[in-house]
């Protein structure tokens, strides 16, 4: 849900905040008051497009900020597909803008414009008079009727979705395996070839490591062996005054203390001890010299190893595990090589077998799509009977795409004639932008309980309405406002009366500059705004009398709303 809405420095507005409530939330003002202005603030924080012009006279940049409320589970596991998690359950789009460029951020993290659009498509879906592109976009339409028919769809299109892989995986492969007898030959030539590489090495896992130490310690052997034997002069016996002649002496020269009293021949003890160790010391440190010792040949043959076996990386994988995955994988190859026609007829029968369930399954959503496309119709027309198109026709046409996808093989387009004799024709051909408003209302009326977007804004859906298909359209707004958040401008006090929370933006002069404001409007401050839009200048009192009774009406009706 949109919590909060904040704009800097664009056209008339200086800086304005609103905080956004549940149900539904209407806009009013005087024409010019800014209204528009307010909106393609919207669509600015959304990832629209903007020129220079629209920055606020001598401002460098401006700044529109969204922040949202994320509870729904399904929505944040969306969100997390862009890198986007809410901090605290909540998310704030912003976008600065300056001549010439602008910087998008979610959260404070600076993204792309794309991912901006992205994330701003989960959260909010415009409807104006040109923002129709759900509705005009023939694309979205099987979408829509899917979101209709989702309890039986969303099984079936998830194995559709499986099956298409399966299917594509097994076309795939037997198109790369399509050689004709040349290509085999050459192929096999050069397999049987790795394979005896590979094979004559007998690689084994960890060698390479281990030759590598030895390598390096061959490389320094001589050096190491030098430091190793000057220990060795300074602790053996075999030297003068090294110190195990030196320890000799200190135990001669301790041995008498040793029967003098009890710290004395402690001390003793200890000594004899240390002349163990050094002697243990002593013996493994000759050993590790000995280690050390390597002669030409070792080093060639270890040196030799390490080339071939750098040799093989280089060609058939990083590590030895790797070159052993790819030996296998090439004996595999091999053996479907040698017996080709045999390899050819199964990866044919696993593609034929992969398009039989694919087709089936398609089959099985075309059959649910066709009912559901009826009764989707049938609902959606009379919405828009209610909606002032008396006689108007609806159909939503499938026809065969001609090809498999990750959600069958169904093309979709909505068909309508709006007015009495006209032929059905497809939807981006006939509707005006306030009939497409109309429509949108109708098909959102329906999906109401399906539709995953929480906050929908309606701009200028009241154009070329009124008396009751006014109060139809507001009906229509109450019942989507029960499950969402909805976001309307109108000029229309039918529309208007039915607001859960009501803003009002207003112009005004100070000290030479104009702005554009935005503020909350309570009970009495709304009938107010009603009488102002019934009676324009002069609101009297029976103007305001009918505005509060609009009201009480469209209280009525919300409450019969949520009873139903």
């Amino acid at each position: 849900m949109l919590q909060n809405l904040y704009v800097k420095n664009l056209a008339l507005i200086d800086e304005a905040e609103v905080t956004f409530q549940p149900g539904l939330n209407i806009l009013t003002g005087e024409t010019g008051a800014g209204k528009s202005i307010l909106l393609g603030s919207v669509n600015l924080a959304l990832g629209g497009r903007y020129s220079g012009d629209i920055l606020r006279n001598g401002a460098k940049a401006g700044v529109v900020e969204l922040t949202f409320s994320v509870e729904d589970e399904n929505l944040q596991k969306q969100l997390e597909a862009y890198d986007v998690f809410p901090e605290e359950g909540m998310l704030t789009l912003s976008r600065k803008l300056m001549e010439g460029r602008s910087v998008s951020r979610v959260n404070g993290e600076t993204v792309s414009k794309n991912v901006l659009k992205n994330v701003a498509s989960l959260l909010i879906d415009i409807h104006g008079q040109h923002e129709h592109q759900t509705l005009l976009n023939k694309k979205n339409h099987l979408v829509l009727l899917d979101m209709y028919a989702k309890e039986e769809t969303d099984g079936l299109k998830k194995k559709a979705e499986q099956a298409f892989r399966d299917y594509k995986m097994c076309r795939k492969k037997l198109e790369e395996s399509s050689l004709n007898e040349e290509e085999r030959r050459k192929e096999m030539s050069l397999a049987q070839f790795e394979v005896s590489e590979i094979e004559e090495a007998s690689l084994r896992e960890g060698e390479d490591e281990e030759l590598e130490t030895l390598y390096r310690r061959m490389v320094k052997s001589r050096k190491l062996k030098e430091g190793i034997t000057e220990a060795y002069q300074y602790t053996s016996a075999d030297e003068i005054n090294n110190a195990s002649t030196l320890l000799s002496r200190a135990i001669r020269a301790l041995s008498e203390a040793a029967d003098c009293d009890e710290k004395g021949g402690q001390l003793y003890e200890q000594i004899l001890e240390i002349d163990s160790l050094l002697n243990d010391f002593n013996r493994e440190l000759s050993d590790y010299a000995k280690s050390f010792d390597f002669s030409e040949e070792e080093f060639y043959e270890t040196e030799t190893r390490l080339n071939l076996l750098n040799h093989l990386k280089s060609k058939y994988g990083s590590t030895i595990q790797e070159i052993l995955t790819y030996y296998d994988g090439k004996v595999q190859r091999l053996k479907e090589l040698e017996d080709y026609d045999a390899y050819i007829l199964k990866l044919e029968q696993q593609a034929e077998e992969s398009e039989i369930k694919l087709k089936k399954i398609c089959e099985c959503l075309h059959t649910v799509r066709e009912k559901a496309a009826k009764g989707f119709a049938q609902e959606i027309k009379k919405q828009l009977a209610d909606l002032n198109f008396m006689d108007n026709q609806f159909e939503i046409r499938l026809s065969d795409l001609g090809h498999y996808t990750e959600s069958g093989r169904d093309d979709a387009e909505i068909y309508i004639a709006v007015n009495p004799g006209e032929a059905l024709r497809p939807l981006s051909l006939v509707a005006s932008g306030g009939e497409l408003s109309r429509i949108m209302l109708a098909v959102k009326t329906v999906l109401a309980d399906e539709e995953d977007t929480p906050t929908l804004i309606f701009d200028e859906i009241d154009t070329g309405i009124s008396g009751i298909t006014a109060g139809k359209v507001a009906e229509k707004m109450q019942v989507i406002g029960k499950n969402r958040q909805v976001i309307c401008i109108t000029h229309l006090p039918q529309i208007a009366a039915a607001a859960d929370s009501h803003f009002l933006i207003e112009k005004t002069a100070e000290s030479g500059k104009t702005r554009t404001q935005i503020r909350s409007l309570d009970k009495e401050e709304s009938i107010k705004e009603l009488a102002r839009i019934l009676g324009g200048a002069n609101v009297t009192d029976s103007i305001l009398d009918s505005a509060k009774e609009l009201k009480e009406l469209a209280a009525s009706e919300r409450k019969y709303q949520c009873e139903k």
